[in-house]
């Protein structure tokens, strides 16, 4: 609401009184909503202040939402500003294979077939081999998570359907992400007016960290009904999905200290990259609790393909902060129930603390 002040130098009674009633109704609204909020549910001032100046430091630009499964507490920058995907894009279609194999029309073990003309360059092995070469569902999602293969990804896609991918991030109450189309592959439909900024998707980090937040607490209905008795194990498949992506050079960078491969991740994640982009969502198993942790590079001056990336090492810097302020006694992969978040208790995981 706006008002024109310039026009209320002179009040009259009347408008007086009107004047202190409308101010004291906001008072009483902003009172009410204040009480409604829940203490668990805040921003983390402190910590927004400390991601501030690695944010101002990153040649490029940045957006990030991180929150912590176990307070409710929050951190963020431009939490709600559209930005481009990449393959973190890849998670939403994990989110609808989710959806069609609880609704019975899909199943991890199922058999899909790659064909030479969904192999496509960029990321993976999939283009690589010799088709025609039958796979599992479960086995093409994990290579899409994994690796990233884009491959994978189209063959997917064209099993689940574009369409129904995004249906299910529209009930999911995502209002800002998209997946636009196959990967490099020509759209066979037009493409909505503001596709060619955001390439194969767009999103933001608050609504990417929440199909994150999803898959940590296996919540999977769409409609927030409660879990189905195959839940537990479809959470547990696709978080050791997203526990051996192989890309740890951004938000696990500094936090991350044991060979994965041997101990097991504390990490799942996944990563979408292009020259000026680098990208991160991650669930983070600390010893103080769950945290994920959606961020976004942009527009970034270091477009280099190596380790030494600066938006790569922002992300780490980003992730490290939060880290140390929510748990600083680091990180523990035992401490989250990978295999079945559902499970109350979590059973002791043989797994070390990192």
């Amino acid at each position: 609401m706006g008002f024109d002040f310039h026009l209320m130098r002179k009040p009259t009674g009347t408008m007086t009184s009107c004047r202190f009633l409308l101010i004291a109704l906001i008072c009483a609204s902003a009172a009410l909503s204040a009480a409604a909020q829940s203490p668990h549910e805040q921003e983390d001032q402190q910590l927004d202040q400390q991601l501030a100046p690695i944010i101002a430091a990153h040649h490029g630009s940045v957006a990030v939402y991180a929150r912590n499964l176990r307070t409710g507490q929050t951190a963020s920058s431009k939490p709600d500003l559209p930005v481009q995907t990449a393959s973190v894009i890849k998670m939403g279609v994990l989110l609808d294979a989710a959806e069609q194999i609880r609704a019975n029309h899909a199943t991890l073990a199922e058999k899909v077939v790659l064909t030479k003309g969904n192999q496509v360059q960029g990321s993976g092995v999939l283009g690589e081999l010799t088709a025609p070469l039958a796979l599992t569902l479960g086995d093409t999602l994990t290579l899409m998570v994994i690796l990233s293969d884009n491959t994978a990804t189209n063959m997917a896609i064209d099993r689940l359907g574009l369409a129904h991918i995004n249906s299910s991030l529209r009930a999911a109450g995502l209002r800002q992400t998209v997946l636009y189309k196959k990967v490099y592959v020509p759209s066979e439909s037009p493409m909505p007016a503001d596709q060619p900024r955001f390439g194969l998707g767009k999103t933001t980090p608050r609504e990417m960290a929440s199909i994150m937040e999803r898959f940590a607490n296996c919540s999977l209905a769409l409609d927030k009904s409660v879990p189905l008795s195959g839940d537990s194990a479809l959470c547990g498949a696709i978080l050791h999905m997203l526990r051996n992506q192989q890309d740890r050079n951004g938000i696990p960078r500094y936090i991350e200290s044991l060979d994965t491969s041997e101990h097991g991740a504390a990490i799942g994640n996944k990563t979408g990259a292009l020259d000026q982009v680098r990208n991160d969502v991650a669930l983070i198993s600390t010893k103080e609790g769950p945290v994920v942790i959606a961020a976004f590079t942009w527009e970034n001056a270091d477009q280099r393909w190596n380790g030494d990336n600066e938006a790569e090492q922002t992300l780490g810097k980003l992730a490290l902060a939060i880290v140390k302020r929510w748990s600083p006694s680091g990180l523990d992969a035992a401490a989250f129930c990978w295999a079945d978040p559902l499970a109350k208790p979590c059973p002791t995981a043989p797994e070390a603390s990192q």
